[in-house]
């Protein structure tokens, strides 16, 4: 886990390298100032002309936004531009704001031209206009606005080169495209998964990471130049909003499950149902902006996130600590995703532009990418326990628990499948019949824990003649069969006669006086009987009989009756 996290950070700092050469694409080159008095009514010739720059004063987006309306812009060139490039302005505004830049040709204004819109984070877009050749320095431009509906409340000029603007804009689009992909991707393999195995870790995995990729297309503003995507247009901030509330709901259902709450701690597990409800809750609150309300309820909002997300990790940190590894590799998402959310708004209110920018554009999608894949492991450790828990009692299913091999039911399946096998291929099978000799006076003089120590002491001594194919079970008491696959009467009776030598060396200690053991064999082979299945035991135990009215440790192999 180490490793992977360790290659997490390596990535992020290398797509932090490569977004150093985009950070500065636009610089400020204007010194901006907003008309006051009659700015709103007034013409654009009469604006253009000059007649009114006495009224400019120093610009204010909060001054200029206050009465509601149109607003005129004075933008006068600090430098003259660079003869390098096509250069353009960048108008970087709210999608509800229509800007209508104007140059000063001949005498005459001009209206810039519109090269193209870029997407944004947070309902801003940016607009690109082709800017006059031989701006010379101190030269002024006119940018009329006017707000049509709601939206982002931003607007910023900045001057740049086309070229290095559009590389900028591919080099976003692509990464929020990848991030987008790569989510979707994950989401669908994960619903797909949850169709086979109905596993509800599935289906939290697909909904949480489906409304992970929505939100970044939408809060990156890619989404809504996208088809299908673009309906969400007139929703605004409620398209990132609302998948961002529920995925902090399916988040907190995810939570419960992967660090198996239900089991562990009943109480945290009722916990994050009630916080998965109240940011359902949170979701549809967003109508709360129509009334007014919706800064109060931003900050309640991003105040359940910060407590929900430290008590997150939290829980799985403790679920960890209780061996979950599970619950180990969703922490690590967890955090990652967390480290990436505190840093994009700690370089908001430090007005970071350049950190803003790597975090927005590289840092919170890989984010994304990394934790889908951090949680998918997860998701597939937990797998790999459940199988080796099932494994294991389906395990303990089949076996005796004193002596370890297969139980009465599981050796009944293993001898019918053996000759059904055997038949198929037209070989036989043989049984030994294994009954431990004197076994009630063991239990009577030196008791039953003597009686279950002999039981389990003999398996080693038959393991040890037997093939990797053979079988060994207890059918009951102190009574075993062993199936040997492929087996004459030939092959069969050696292997009995060496079983009975080496339990006739044993000895068991510790019960009073050293209790020595022996054993009689009844073997019954399907070549010599033409019989199968169960008949062989009934004839495998007549054997056995015998052996015992014999005189006991030896071998009797079973013959076919007279006709």
């Amino acid at each position: 886990m180490q490793r992977i996290a360790v290659r997490i950070v390596t990535l992020l700092i290398l797509a932090a390298s490569l977004s150093q050469t985009t950070a500065a694409a636009a610089v400020p080159a204007f010194e901006i100032q907003m008309l006051a008095g009659s700015g709103p009514d007034a013409s654009a010739s009469a604006v253009t002309s000059g007649a009114l720059d006495p009224q400019f004063q120093p610009y204010r987006y909060a001054d200029a936004r206050r009465h509601g309306g149109v607003f005129w812009l004075r933008l006068r060139s600090v430098d003259a531009l660079s003869p390098t490039g096509v250069p353009v302005l960048i108008v970087h505004k709210g999608r509800h704001l229509h800007v209508e830049p104007f140059a000063i040709r001949a005498g005459a204004s001009v209206p810039l031209a519109q090269v193209t819109q870029l997407p944004g984070f947070r309902g801003v877009h940016e607009t690109v206009f082709m800017l006059p050749e031989g701006l010379a320095a101190g030269q002024a431009l006119y940018a009329r606005v006017e707000p049509i509906g709601r939206g982002a409340e931003e607007l910023e000029i900045s001057t740049s080169t086309l070229d290095q603007t559009l590389m900028r804009a591919a080099l976003h689009a692509r990464m929020i495209a990848l991030a987008f992909g790569a989510l979707v991707a994950m989401a669908l393999a994960a619903l797909l998964i949850w169709f086979v195995l109905a596993d509800k870790l599935f289906i939290l995995y697909a909904s949480l990471f489906s409304l992970q990729a929505l939100y970044i297309a939408y809060i990156s503003g890619q989404g809504f130049d996208w088809p299908v995507l673009s309906y969400a247009l007139p929703l605004t901030s409620h398209a990132w909003n609302v998948p961002a509330a529920l995925s902090g709901a399916v988040a907190c259902l995810f939570t419960r499950e992967i660090a198996d709450l239900q089991r562990f701690s009943p109480r945290i597990y009722r916990i994050f149902g009630w916080l998965a409800a109240t940011f359902v809750f949170l979701a549809f609150s967003n109508l709360a902006k129509l009334i007014g309300f919706g800064p109060l309820v931003a900050t309640i909002g991003n105040l359940i996130f910060l407590g929900v997300a430290a008590f997150t990790l939290v829980v799985t940190f403790l679920a960890w600590r209780r061996g979950n590894r599970a619950a180990g590799w969703f922490l690590i998402a967890w955090g990652l995703l967390e480290l990436f959310a505190i840093a994009t708004t700690l370089s908001w209110l430090l007005s970071d532009a350049g950190g803003v920018e790597f975090l927005l554009y590289f840092g919170l999608p890989l984010s994304m990418v990394c934790a889908a894949v951090l949680i998918a492991l997860g998701v597939a450790d937990r797998l790999r326990e459940q199988r080796v828990a099932l494994t294991d009692a389906e395990r303990r299913a089949q076996t005796d628990p004193l002596t370890g091999v297969l139980n009465r039911r599981s050796l009944l399946e293993r001898l019918d499948a053996a000759c059904l096998r055997a038949q198929t291929r037209g070989l036989p099978i043989a049984l030994l019949f294994i009954d431990l000799d004197h076994f009630k006076e063991i239990n009577d003089s030196h008791g039953h824990a003597a009686g279950d120590a002999c039981l389990a002491a003999i398996i080693g001594p038959i393991h040890t003649e037997l093939r990797q194919s053979d079988v060994i079970g207890r059918y009951g008491g102190e009574e075993f069969v062993v199936i040997l696959s492929s087996a004459d009467a030939a092959a069969a009776r050696p292997i009995a006669e060496r079983i009975v030598a080496r339990v006739a060396e044993l000895r068991v200690e510790g019960f009073g006086n050293t209790i020595a053991l022996t054993c009689s064999i009844g073997v019954a082979t399907s070549d010599m009987l033409g019989v199968w299945g169960t008949h062989l035991i009934a004839r495998a135990d007549d054997a056995v009989y015998a052996a015992k009215k014999s005189g006991r440790n030896q071998v009797q192999v079973a013959v076919p009756s007279a006709a």
